[in-house]
């Protein structure tokens, strides 16, 4: 977690190239933050420069006030070895004492869950197939004459659909006669999921669809409705969020208020005193 996020800088764009910052009179050099701007994606050198300068401002705030608590760094090792510095496990010390964190009681994570019921369903799973007509700027308006002249007929005979599709398709599933096994959200283009989401189990399109592809024809199979996950089952997720999130409000307070108290010069953080 990012203690960063919680404070913002005033007018970022504007960042003077050589101001001396500093914290309580601590400066922090010109060519840490311009080394620090090129982890932060910004659209502006002048804004990759402002934000480096607030993360590295609140990094010494937090690190001045481990000091002045007499905490010890205790640096931890991950999975591929690597060891924590001495200022992050400091951080992470002084974060682990000012924020204790607490389980989410059962009342709220209920109240989250029946608050927000359609973010713990499985998505709705539909059964398709499709003709495609491929398309070109100058084979558009043949493909679409070819297109309208497919759902005519297959709107006298709707069991010859997976024959057209044989016969015309430019799709491969033509092989399977336009059957394109089961499709969740987000696996198609907009244009085309917006259609087939619309359509009735047993419908075929009786207009063409237009995509980048060409000319589509749909038909609906089946749509097979997503489950909706229960309390016990959601609830640890619940708890892991609610958690994050009450703690993230916390660090902006707490970082709010250690901004208060300090002398905080060349960026302007909510809550800071001092001056640019």
């Amino acid at each position: 977690m990012s203690a960063v996020s919680a404070c913002s800088v005033k007018s970022p764009g504007a960042f003077p190239a050589r101001t001396e910052i500093s914290v309580n009179g601590v400066v922090l050099p010109y060519a840490v933050i311009a080394a620090e701007a090129q982890n932060h994606a910004a659209d502006s050198p002048a804004q990759a420069f402002a934000e480096a300068a607030r993360a590295l401002v609140i990094r010494e705030l937090l690190l001045q006030e481990a000091k002045r608590l007499g905490l010890t760094p205790a640096p931890e090792t991950d999975a591929q070895g690597r060891r924590e510095t001495d200022e992050d496990a400091l951080v992470r010390a002084l974060v682990a004492q000012a924020i204790p964190r607490d389980e989410p009681v059962e009342e709220s994570c209920r109240r989250y869950y029946d608050n927000n019921r359609r973010r713990f369903r499985s998505g709705d799973i539909y059964e398709a197939a499709h003709i495609l007509i491929a398309a070109t700027p100058e084979t558009e308006a043949a493909a679409l004459a070819a297109t309208r002249e497919i759902i005519a007929r297959l709107k006298r005979d709707p069991s010859g659909f997976a024959d057209a599709a044989r016969a015309c398709s430019a799709c491969p599933s033509r092989e399977n006669g336009g059957n394109l096994g089961q499709i969740t959200r987000g696996q198609m283009v907009p244009e085309f999921e917006r259609a087939l989401f619309a359509m009735a189990p047993g419908e075929i399109s009786q207009e063409p669809l237009r995509t980048r592809f060409g000319f589509h024809i749909l038909r609906l199979d089946r749509k097979i409705e997503g489950r909706e996950l229960p309390f016990d089952q959601a609830r640890p997720r619940i708890a892991a969020f609610l958690s994050e999130t009450r703690a993230r409000q916390a660090i902006a307070g707490f970082i709010a208020h250690l901004a208060r108290q300090a002398d905080i010069r060349g960026v302007l953080l909510e809550g800071a005193g001092g001056g640019a």
